[in-house]
């Protein structure tokens, strides 16, 4: 017992001779470590805060927050009265060695953004991964979720999904992401800025091509709320309704897997030859046998290396 760091001692007998009852204390040499609990708030509708995140937010010796006024207006709605400080991608790096010295002193600290579930798209990434390197609990509390609701709301296959996050603004990284949104086998999930929507859909439907006709999405904005919507249609005709319209309220597009099919190696060789009598790269030929066609990379590249 004693290798383990716990330690059993007795309690004896008690004054004038009047034996007591003999009490097994345990006594433990385990270092105290304190819990951090990631608790998700409503994404809009206040009714959807569970009991458990109220209980666990009005225990805790302290709230991170990504803004310490919005938080302190929807604690104050649930009567929470715990210290409130903040948390954000800013200043992470350097409060992150100080949540820890509290966790190693065995209090309970608990991490919430402000709306939904911490960690996704939001601070708290190396929080988390610090403090269960540093021997700390780490207890999520589920709740609201804008990804979750878009998802079980939209219709599009569940079964397997891919969740991007806000995609770059600009660049290579974008041109990245947009072109594995458009070749994903399966459900493909972002969230956007409502004033980047419009511009988003008509580059996802500029990446796909033809398949951007057929190919379905879901536009869902405002979950929870009172103008909660779900636009949906193919990506074409979603780009051309928000070409000149920026949504109110946070927006997650939902994107239908590429469907399977027999590739056309002579089409594809075709695709390259023509592609090559018009002066594109090799680079460029591969990318669009990739991205337009739904080619393997290796094949792209060796028909272009031969055209």
């Amino acid at each position: 017992m004693a290798s383990s760091g716990v330690v059993w001692r007795r309690r004896g007998a008690g004054r004038g001779g009047c034996r007591r009852a003999r009490i097994l204390l345990l006594v433990s040499n385990e270092p105290v470590v304190g819990t951090l609990f990631v608790v998700s708030t409503p994404i809009g509708n206040l009714g959807d805060m569970t009991i458990r995140a109220v209980e666990t937010l009005a225990r805790v010796k302290v709230i991170l927050c990504e803004d310490t006024r919005h938080s302190r207006a929807l604690l104050d709605h649930y009567q929470v009265t715990t210290p409130v400080a903040a948390l954000h991608e800013h200043n992470e790096a350097r409060e992150t060695p100080r949540i820890l010295a509290r966790l190693a002193e065995g209090e309970e600290v608990a991490l919430i953004s402000d709306a939904g579930t911490p960690l996704l798209s939001d601070p708290g990434e190396r929080l988390v991964r610090s403090a269960l390197e540093a021997g700390a609990r780490v207890v999520p509390l589920p709740g609201a979720s804008a990804l979750l609701a878009a998802l079980v709301g939209g219709g599009l296959p569940t079964g397997a999904f891919t969740f991007v996050g806000f995609l770059p603004r600009k660049g290579k990284e974008r041109a990245a992401q947009l072109a594995l949104l458009s070749t994903l086998p399966h459900t493909g999930v972002l969230y956007e800025a409502p004033n980047r929507v419009g511009d988003t859909l008509a580059d996802l439907a500029a990446v796909m091509g033809d398949d951007a006709t057929v190919r379905r999405a879901v536009v869902a904005r405002e979950l929870t709320k009172r103008f909660e919507e779900f636009r949906r249609g193919t990506v074409a005709e979603l780009a051309d309704a928000f070409r000149d319209v920026s949504p109110r309220g946070e927006v997650v597009i939902l994107l239908e897997g590429c469907p399977e099919r027999e590739l056309d190696e002579a089409a594809l060789r075709e695709s390259a030859h023509a592609l090559r009598r018009e002066g594109a790269t090799t680079r460029e030929i591969v990318r669009s046998l990739v991205d337009r066609h739904g080619a393997p990379r290796n094949l792209a590249y060796r028909l272009a290396q031969d055209a």
